[in-house]
């Protein structure tokens, strides 16, 4: 019987990189790939799934990696990671690295001696220099195990589900637009992210495309936490100079941002409209409404549970890029209603 082993004499090759081959994982020229490849289609290689977690020592165990446990998008898709791994009966290993590389690759490595079964994993970047980066790809090849990255991910041949954030904050900017704002603002997130840098192309080519001018004083740098949207909308307030409209880039901006307008008695929807990415499920019981682009957060933990077990059964399987939907709730604050003083003033005239 061809073994793992036998290929790789025969391809002049290690075994990781076969591994590598057979899991559409890693670092692997186009030409290694190929040439092992051929090999494998020369004997039909086909390793059982008994083989393959008795060769690996596997467990019954799933790795989690996310990069802020305090926001609410990856806690509810940790709901929709539990519900499958529950119906799995799989069990969780779950790493918060604070959006720091180094914790990253210690939970990797530690995932690794866990030998887990797969992991899913949101990068704490997804656009690390060169030497992380490559770091970073050696120690997912070196899992042995399926990786489904969600909302950052890197250029490899793995799974990922995704948000259309690009999609999602033109959309935002052209409902601004059409309820009649034209100077419109946004409070970005980290921007040396890719999801950040997608959210303000999109805010950048709806308003090109409506042909408004885009006041650069307006574009707020922020990094997608609470404070940091804090301190930048609380500047904009106190310049006296803001927009007409704001866009905040998801929940933790848009938390900073209420804190701000609510601290100044700054009504959205009279003296500044507004929309947010996403819904903040916390507002809801409190009655606070916002408009907002919605995306469905256990949903995203669900589809990635999917993908990593379809993984887990098939290995051989092409790499899926699964990009979850998005609605547009508009709850009235992307309008600018007159003040109640400019109302009385012109029920004088």
């Amino acid at each position: 019987m061809i073994t793992i082993k036998d290929i790789a004499v025969e391809a002049g090759v290690s075994k990781t990189t076969v591994s590598r081959v057979l899991n559409h994982s890693g670092k692997v020229s186009e030409n290694t790939r190929k040439r092992v490849q051929k090999v494998i289609d020369k004997y039909d290689y086909q390793p059982s799934e008994s083989a393959r977690a008795l060769i690996q020592q596997t467990t019954k165990m799933i790795g989690v990696v996310i990069p802020n446990v305090y926001n609410d998008f990856y806690n509810e898709v940790l709901q929709g990671i539990t519900q499958v791994a529950d119906e799995k009966n799989m069990s969780l290993i779950f790493c918060n690295t604070n959006e720091n590389p180094n914790k990253e690759e210690k939970a990797l490595s530690m995932l690794k001696g866990q030998r887990v079964r797969g992991v899913i994993m949101a990068l704490a970047s997804d656009n690390p220099d060169r030497e992380l980066r490559t770091r970073v790809e050696e120690q997912i090849a070196e899992l042995n195990a399926p990786v489904v990255f969600i909302d950052r991910t890197l250029p490899l041949p793995n799974d990922s589900v995704i948000f259309d954030g690009f999609g999602a904050v033109y959309r935002a900017t052209e409902e601004l637009i059409k309820a009649g704002n034209k100077k419109i603002g946004i409070i970005t997130g980290d921007i040396s992210l890719k999801i950040g840098k997608d959210r303000l192309d999109g805010f950048l080519q709806a308003m090109k495309d409506y042909k408004l001018p885009i006041n650069k004083s307006y574009i707020y740098y922020g990094n997608f936490l609470v404070d940091r949207a804090y301190e930048l909308s609380s500047k904009m307030y106190d310049s006296g100079d803001y927009p007409e409209a704001i866009i905040t880039s998801n929940n933790d901006t848009t938390i900073g941002f209420l804190r701000a307008t609510r601290e100044r008695s700054i009504e959205l929807g009279r003296e500044i409209a507004m929309i947010g990415i996403d819904h903040i499920t916390i507002l809801d019981t409190i009655g606070y409404k916002y408009s907002h682009i919605a995306r469905d957060f256990v949903g995203t933990g669900i589809k990635a549970m999917q993908l990593l077990f379809n993984k887990i059964e098939k290995p051989y399987s092409k790499p899926k890029k699964v990009i979850m939907p998005f609605t547009v709730n508009l709850m009235g604050t992307e309008k600018r209603r007159k003040s109640k003083m400019q109302t009385l003033f012109n029920s004088k005239l």
